[in-house]
């Protein structure tokens, strides 16, 4: 062993030590070398008709079941509609939905959607709990712009072991802008579902998602469930929508032959133009969606490359794209994309800060089902200042649509200044947000605000706060007298 690989094989040790992993449990790199032998799988699409009401619904089963991940092995896990992960729901701006979500697992959980801007009600937060053999039918109108969104439990201290067991699906909206952008679903329209996991010699999943710093940073990294993947591409262009739906890892994603791609969203939708970028970066529960061109009989691989940050350590691959030898031709790219207003707080708009220290409290309190940390009026349009004394956070606001102002007095990449709704958040740094609020009241019904390291959740760093009728701050209760439930 020469010099240079005992110092970087003592470093991973020492990194798996800190994290609470374990040194029997692996590096917590995915170091397992990829022959890329198994096709990627596409989970299924979602996309029922509207019935006679003019109402779309979509029925999810939130069940277990086991999944061969690994060769000669049967991993138990948990899914929607089937054994691991879930299918992709799509739906229209302007569409009535309705869900029937009934849970067949052993333990009480909830369905959040993450980033749709709905009534408090049905959020689908640790406050709409679904007992097991019920059935929970939020409803709402769609009416926010094209996006990746995704869905996922939010049981309070169980949303790590939920969602590291396989429960997470995206929720595609679209609307009516006339672009001529890739679309066909799973053709030229992909979804990446990105999460790591770590394995017991049986092919069970391993480690405890509510220990050490971080939690969980496996040692596998699956993309849509499939483990050592490659997807066979037909198109000269394709639209990949990305989800980190990781616990705890960040991936800084480009191309093992460094080409150029261009980001056309992030979290709450599309950009104004379209940004060139070597790579981008992704903590958990933020999208991102690029447009990749190819060229006949080409192949390349999408990888994770060292960020020098302690929540995603290690350079590794993920995915072989292999083109065919003749690609169906793709329309250029548009210029432009979508209007982008910027979100501007007027002046004297209210500032809110919140310090994260640790990984059990926001501004020193762990969550308290309870307690309403922050009543915001309806329409508000807000600067939250968000300042982490510690190692790496991230921070997701429910039902909100913000832009980040600066990291650290620096503007954000090109790529990161869309509408969002998860931000990461650097160690000892603070990261500005202007935030723009819904009109959906309710004061008592609350939505969330948290670090989306799920062990970090888990553990209290959260906040509730419930959106009020302009005026009627000061007469809100700050104390839940039961639980809304649903």
């Amino acid at each position: 062993m020469d010099r240079r690989t005992f110092l970087t094989l003592a470093a991973l040790s020492s990194l798996a030590a800190a994290c609470g992993t374990g040194s029997s449990a692996g590096s917590p790199s995915p170091v397992v070398a990829l022959d890329f032998r198994n096709p990627l799988r596409v989970p299924p699409l979602l996309h029922p008709r509207p019935d006679k009401d003019g109402v779309r619904r979509f029925d999810l089963s939130m069940q277990a079941g086991r999944t061969p991940i690994l060769p000669g092995k049967q991993t138990p896990t948990w899914g929607f509609n089937g054994a691991f992960l879930g299918p992709t729901l799509r739906a229209d701006r302007g569409d009535k939905v309705e869900m029937a979500v009934r849970n067949r697992l052993p333990e009480v959980s909830t369905v959040h959607w993450h980033g749709m801007r709905l009534p408090a009600r049905m959020d689908g937060g640790p406050h709409q709990p679904i007992e097991p053999g019920d059935t929970w039918t939020p409803h709402w109108t769609i009416d926010q712009p094209a996006a990746t969104s995704w869905y996922h439990p939010h049981p309070h201290g169980a949303t790590a072991q939920h969602v590291y067991r396989g429960l997470a699906g995206m929720f595609i909206i679209d609307d009516d802008l006339d672009l001529d952008l890739p679309s066909d679903y799973g053709v030229d329209d992909v979804p990446l579902i990105l999460q790591d996991k770590r394995f017991a010699a049986d092919g069970s999943f391993d480690g405890d998602p509510l220990k050490g710093t971080f939690g969980i940073l496996g040692d596998h990294v699956l993309v849509n469930g499939s483990h050592n993947p490659h997807l066979n591409v037909t198109t000269e262009r394709v639209r990949f929508r990305v989800l980190n739906g990781s616990n705890a890892r960040m991936y800084t994603l480009g191309f093992a032959d460094k080409r150029r791609f261009h980001v056309i969203a992030t979290d709450g939708g599309l950009l104004g133009a379209p940004v060139e970028v070597e790579a981008f970066a992704l903590t958990p529960g933020e999208r991102a969606e690029i447009i990749v061109t190819f060229t006949p009989g080409e192949q390349v691989v999408l990888r994770s490359t060292d960020n020098g940050v302690d929540i995603g350590e290690g350079d590794f691959d993920l995915l072989k794209l292999i083109a065919a030898a003749d690609l169906k031709p793709a329309p250029a790219l548009p210029a432009h994309l979508a209007p982008l207003a910027a979100i501007t707080a007027p002046a004297g708009a209210k500032v809110r800060r919140f310090k994260l220290s640790g990984h059990d409290a926001i501004n020193g309190k762990p969550m308290d089902m309870a307690r309403i940390d922050e009543v915001v009026p309806a329409g508000a349009l807000e600067i939250w200042e968000i300042e982490n004394n510690v190692y790496s956070h991230n921070f997701h606001i429910h039902e909100v649509a913000f832009q980040v102002l600066d990291m650290d007095g620096s503007a954000p990449p090109a790529y990161a200044t869309g509408y969002k709704d998860t931000v990461y958040v650097p160690a000892k740094s603070v990261v500005r947000l202007a935030v723009q609020f819904g009109r959906f009241t309710d004061p008592v019904s609350p939505y969330m605000y948290h670090c989306h390291i799920l062990r970090h959740e888990d553990s209290g760093m959260m906040g509730q706060f419930v959106i009020v009728e302009p005026g009627t701050e000061s007469r809100a209760n700050l104390t839940l007298p039961t639980h809304p439930g649903h």
